[in-house]
């Protein structure tokens, strides 16, 4: 009999995090990230190495919202813990009856 794995499913766990920063829990979204992980942002051609950096821009860009959230419209799984995501910003700027969204 075939035993299932026991490890975590990479895209559930992003998903996870996603509800965890959506929450404005960021150390629940933090504790998913080991020490070396490293975050691309592919729309500000940029990245971010380790836990710190990557918290920091998380923080960095909620921050001018009153309401903030992240949508994921894809997220795959490419194998050797690398996943590609695509996703939907959308907040309203503290002070703006206006939203903004990327």
């Amino acid at each position: 009999m075939l035993e299932e794995s026991t490890a975590p499913d990479p895209v559930e766990l992003a998903r996870r995090v996603l509800d965890a920063f959506n929450g404005g829990d960021f150390d629940a979204a933090m504790s998913f990230y080991g020490p070396d992980a490293f975050v691309e942002s592919m729309g500000m051609l940029t990245g971010f190495e380790g836990v710190a950096a990557i918290r920091g821009f998380f923080e960095d860009m909620q921050r001018p919202y009153e309401e903030w959230e992240v949508e994921a419209e894809e997220i795959l799984d490419l194998g050797n813990g690398v996943l590609f995501g695509v996703f939907l910003q959308q907040g309203r700027p503290v002070g703006s009856n206006g939203r903004v969204e990327m």
